[in-house]
């Protein structure tokens, strides 16, 4: 018989499946779960929640460790121009058990007193999750500071975050008695806890490396943060360790602390979060020596969470006159929240493209409209009409992101068939995914390491129109299931290439997308439902989550005399698409 390894009341209400005994703590800074939990941002937060639920469903011993941010994020509202304001609100959560547990960490040498909270596994069906918090009484105003908001704007503030995250999640688990066989870092923010080990445990470097894995999200080098190592030393980032024992330990010595590099050297394995973005994230990082097996494991949504019910009852009938009714049943719902936030009245008899994600340069939100007489011959098509709505979240000090948000707000004010939404989070993202006919996705290739919005929208009947970069290459099948924008010569330049996909973008919805849609609706709602089959199994969460034991946790660890890693990697399974 296979038990939790938390102990007492903090026990799985489940017996564990034999397949997923090994151990494991889920170190991630966010994670969506729950429209009332406000303690994500974006991808990276719906792909932990998405992981978090299929652990539950599946019985894997596994617990969640994340952060319980008092004012979340921020609040996306518009302000008297209609441009996008941020609004930050204390939220309360009476949902989460108090334990009663507390406990200290050094930050820049001063203890800050971190409080952990419970989320039992029943309360939203997911792994049982600790939720750490600085906002208590105990600590002074910058302490308490810590926990306010996700991804803070200030830099040191946010390695005091990644500190109690990392070094805070790993001293709760000793203090509860619970020692997991494996810490897994969703991206490198729990990194410090690697040290923590080292340091205040005792663990020989081969020992950490042994307990370590290593899930790296983005090429991005915003999402990759370097900090100095005299910083980081001077914060009590290391727990201890001396410089020499930091650079013993990493590799890194007078050099910028890059912490996705460290991660990979303190790590027995590491994984991707898409075929090509594994082979990316190899060749971004394989130079560096000494460096873990980096593999890949394809993100997926969870379908329970995410499918709509009647939706997934035409697709197992094949019924696509079912789909069909309930799609535009979904597209009323999501029409309702368009009309009370922006004055217009959409109708559910037009197609509608929908662009909504975290809003990031790269990802070019702005492409279609960079044309503006093409955009508005688009919009003012009477035959063949369509209806657009974008919305996301830019990072609250990302200014460029924020202007091309305005930009599509003073852009689209003289359409009625164009909209901007603001208040992008799980409940406005579910209903954009439920009534979405097509699922704009235009990143940079290849930018994007995965992108999984697009998946839950085609569980929910929406075509994916995309650029062919992350789990898009492993899912299309272009004008089967998905409509692909052809990529650019490999030596066009960067404006070559933007004018390239906008153009391909324009020609697939002008001359395939709107003439099936109105001309050959039989052959539209095939493709719907072939997208919906394909989508599923292999992009739903339990297949994830089951591949993360299967080729991460459980992947077997080899070392040299040194202790470094030298064959998980090719122990580790590839994941196929059937």
């Amino acid at each position: 018989m296979s038990m939790s390894f938390l102990p007492g009341d903090f026990a799985h209400p489940y017996q564990i499946d034999p397949r997923f005994e090994t151990s494991v703590a889920y170190f991630s800074m966010e994670c969506a779960i729950d429209q009332g939990l406000k303690i994500y941002s974006g991808g990276l937060g719906f792909l932990a929640g998405s992981h978090m639920r299929s652990a539950y469903e599946l019985k894997q011993n596994v617990v969640g460790i994340g952060m319980l941010w008092t004012y979340g994020y921020y609040h996306q509202i518009r302000g008297e121009d209609r441009e996008m304001t941020v609004q930050h609100r204390k939220n309360d959560y009476h949902f989460l058990e108090d334990p009663g547990i507390e406990f200290e960490v050094e930050v820049h040498g001063h203890p800050v007193w971190v409080k952990a909270f419970y989320l039992p596994a029943d309360t939203f069906g997911t792994a049982p999750m600790f939720l750490l918090s600085t906002d208590i009484g105990k600590n002074d105003p910058m302490s308490r500071s810590i926990s306010l908001r996700l991804y803070d704007s200030d830099a040191l503030t946010r390695i005091a975050q990644y500190m109690i995250l990392g070094i805070g999640g790993a001293k709760l688990l000793h203090e509860l008695g619970a020692e997991p066989q494996v810490y897994h870092f969703n991206e490198a923010h729990a990194l410090s806890a690697a040290f923590w080990l080292r340091s205040k445990r005792g663990f020989s470097e081969g020992e950490v490396r042994k307990r370590l894995v290593f899930t790296t999200h983005t090429p991005e080098a915003a999402g990759n943060e370097t900090h100095e190592l005299e910083l980081l030393h001077r914060f009590s980032f290391f727990a201890g360790l001396s410089l020499d024992e930091v650079s013993k330990f990493t590799g890194i010595k007078g050099e910028p602390f890059t912490h996705t590099v460290a991660a990979l050297r303190t790590c027995r394995l590491a994984n991707g979060v898409s075929k090509l973005h594994g082979e990316v994230s190899r060749k971004l990082w394989g130079d560096h020596s000494n460096i873990c097996p980096i593999t890949h494991i394809t993100n997926a949504q969870n379908k329970k969470f995410w499918v709509d019910a009647d939706l997934e009852a035409g697709r197992v009938k094949a019924d696509s006159h079912q789909i069909q009714h309930r799609k535009r049943t979904l597209k009323e719902r999501l029409f309702r929240v368009v009309a009370d936030q922006t004055g217009r009245l959409f109708d559910p008899g037009v197609i509608t493209i929908v662009w909504a994600r975290r809003f990031a340069a790269y990802k070019r939100a702005d492409l279609i409209t960079r044309d503006v007489e093409r955009f508005k011959t688009l919009l003012r098509n009477t035959d063949q009409p369509v209806q657009i709505i974008w919305a996301g979240k830019p990072y609250p000090k990302d200014q460029g992101a924020i202007d091309i948000f305005n930009h599509l707000v003073h852009i689209t004010q003289e359409h009625a068939n164009a909209a901007v939404l603001v208040g992008y989070e799980l409940a406005l993202s579910k209903l954009l995914k439920d009534g979405a006919d097509v699922w704009l996705n235009t990143p940079i290739v290849p930018r994007e390491a995965s992108g999984t919005s697009g998946m839950a929208a085609a569980m929910n009947g929406a075509v994916n129109l995309s650029t062919y970069d992350g789990w898009i290459c492993e899912f299309a099948r272009d004008g089967e299931n998905s409509f692909v924008i052809p990529g650019p010569k490999a030596d066009a330049s960067p404006q070559e290439r933007d004018r390239h996909d906008l153009l391909a973008t324009y020609h697939i919805l002008e001359n395939k997308i709107l003439p099936m849609y109105y001309e050959r609706s039989q052959e539209w709602w095939k493709l719907v439902l072939s997208s919906m089959d394909d989508v599923v199994p292999f992009f739903d969460s339990d297949r994830m989550a089951t591949e993360y034991y299967e080729n991460l946790y459980d992947a077997p660890y080899y070392t040299d005399v040194s202790g470094r890693s030298t064959k998980a990697g090719g122990a580790a399974k590839e994941s196929k698409q059937p």
